[in-house]
């Protein structure tokens, strides 16, 4: 577990939010799956919803406000003590701007940004709002990978970005996992040269992950890949009601 009391380092995924198309659908989903309560902050923010475990956000969901769209997914956000400065050196490095840094009233400067195979992340600079405030246990975020068709580029990329340490892990798969400079793990990147959309896929913490997984079916959701047991933990592949991707994880014990 860990109680986050201040803004990140650089590079450190603080905050993931969810556009979908029925907000009390998916409060209700993923309040049974992940115990969340929610905290609705007002029509002058959209009606953007804090999604609150034990009394702090550890994510965010609103209405999607485009009602023709028809693909949903959680996006994550890095940590940045500059935005604009990582903004720069993201677009030095190959990256296209979404949406340029802007000021979110006090709580924060954001930007979005799609990487050179056109992954889609944020940049999220802390003022009054920090970012998720758990991390690593049941309910919260865990992991992130980035499924990509060119793993050497988006290595390149994010290294040059956020200066992550690269750890390749052994086996037939094309994986390396993700540390900041200081050696904490972040996430990782899965290079599958068959990937059409590349993306940053979210994994949260569960306490169980089968039951995380029925109570998935149950709410609507659908499982792309039954729980499996891995080095890292118990994970699943599910979806929500709207098709947006994600992971469900029982993390294993952590020797670091």
């Amino acid at each position: 577990m860990t109680h986050v009391t201040s803004n990140a380092p650089t590079g450190t995924p603080n905050w993931l939010d969810l556009g979908v198309p029925d907000i009390e659908r998916a409060k209700t989903f993923y309040g049974t799956l992940f115990g969340w309560q929610y905290q609705d902050t007002g029509p002058e923010t959209g009606n953007y919803h804090q999604c609150m475990l034990r009394g702090e956000p550890v994510a965010g969901m609103m209405k999607n406000p485009d009602e023709h769209a028809t693909e949903f997914w959680w996006g994550v956000y890095f940590a940045a003590d500059d935005c604009d400065e990582v903004v720069q050196r993201a677009t030095d490095a190959g990256a296209k701007v979404v949406a340029p840094a802007y000021d979110v009233m006090d709580l924060g400067r954001a930007a979005i940004l799609k990487d050179p195979q056109g992954a889609q992340f944020g940049l999220w600079e802390g003022r009054t709002h920090i970012g998720s405030r758990f991390v690593n246990e049941p309910g919260s975020l865990v992991w992130n990978d980035l499924v990509t068709s060119d793993a050497d580029a988006a290595r390149q990329f994010y290294t040059a970005v956020f200066g992550y340490r690269l750890e390749a892990v052994p086996g037939d798969m094309d994986y390396t996992a993700l540390r900041r400079p200081d050696g904490h793990y972040i996430g990782g990147v899965h290079g599958q040269p068959d990937t059409t959309s590349p993306s940053w896929i979210s994994y949260f913490d569960v306490a169980d992950a089968d039951e995380a997984v029925r109570r998935v079916r149950a709410g609507g959701g659908t499982v792309d890949d039954e729980p499996r047991d891995s080095p890292y933990g118990r994970i699943a592949a599910v979806r929500d009601p709207f098709g947006v991707p994600f992971r469900v994880m029982k993390t294993a014990p952590n020797p670091n």
